[in-house]
């Protein structure tokens, strides 16, 4: 009786053990889903402050696009140097090169490289939308409502913005780059919360006790009496 009752305990000791692995993970999902919700707020806090300094966002986009492309050559500068000798150095010194002289003019001009990527982006708006509506009516497909409205849109947002071009420039930019910032944050929240109650609800089905394992050794010893 004595030999049983100790292996069932020892198997309870064990499923208990087992019980506080999963718990502990379940922490520590718990706090990375709150640090993304907290991270999707701040972003949604930026967002919303974007939107109400468009200009100020429009510069600092301008400056973190600029930085972006001076640490991509600079890291491109050393990756092709590492591949010295191959086919593909000085390919990749040129792409740096290109990237570290882009960065500088973008940092040193953000106006005037706002001002190039508003016309850009207007142009972009006015040939998308042109062949959405040509497209539509050519195909003449199911969804024809929805590609004469999504073309229609951005051929007016196009002129929109060719229209009021430069002083365009000075919002434009901010405002897609506070949205993106707004959405994103929405979205890290979204997940956030949906992970810490999913962790919850697992959790919760984990600390739900299960049958005790001290009763099931003794069977097979009564049966042998």
């Amino acid at each position: 009786m004595d030999g049983p009752t100790a292996e069932g305990r020892k198997h309870g000791r064990t499923a208990t053990g087992g019980k506080r692995g999963p718990a502990a993970e379940g922490r520590k999902l718990t706090r990375s889903f709150s640090w993304l919700a907290l991270l999707g707020t701040l972003l949604v806090i930026a967002g919303i402050i974007g939107l109400v300094y468009t200009g100020l966002a429009t510069l600092t986009s301008m400056l973190l696009f600029g930085w972006l492309l001076l640490i991509g050559g600079i890291v491109g500068l050393a990756h092709a140097i590492e591949s010295r000798g191959t086919n593909y150095f000085w390919l990749g010194v040129v792409v740096a090169a290109l990237n570290l002289a882009a960065g500088v003019v973008v940092i040193r001009h953000p106006q005037g490289t706002a001002e190039a990527l508003t016309m850009f982006a207007a142009l972009l708006f006015l040939t998308g939308g042109v062949f959405r509506l040509v497209g539509s009516v050519v195909v003449r497909g199911p969804q024809m409502g929805w590609t004469l409205l999504q073309g229609a849109f951005g051929l007016l947002l196009g002129l929109l913005v060719l229209f009021d071009w430069p002083h365009s420039s000075l919002y434009v930019l901010g405002v897609f780059f506070s949205l993106a910032l707004l959405f994103d944050g929405l979205g890290l929240i979204a997940i956030g919360v949906g992970g810490r109650r999913i962790v919850s609800l697992v959790s919760d089905r984990l600390d739900v006790p299960g049958p005790t394992t001290d009763s099931s050794p003794k069977a097979p010893e009564d049966g042998q009496k």
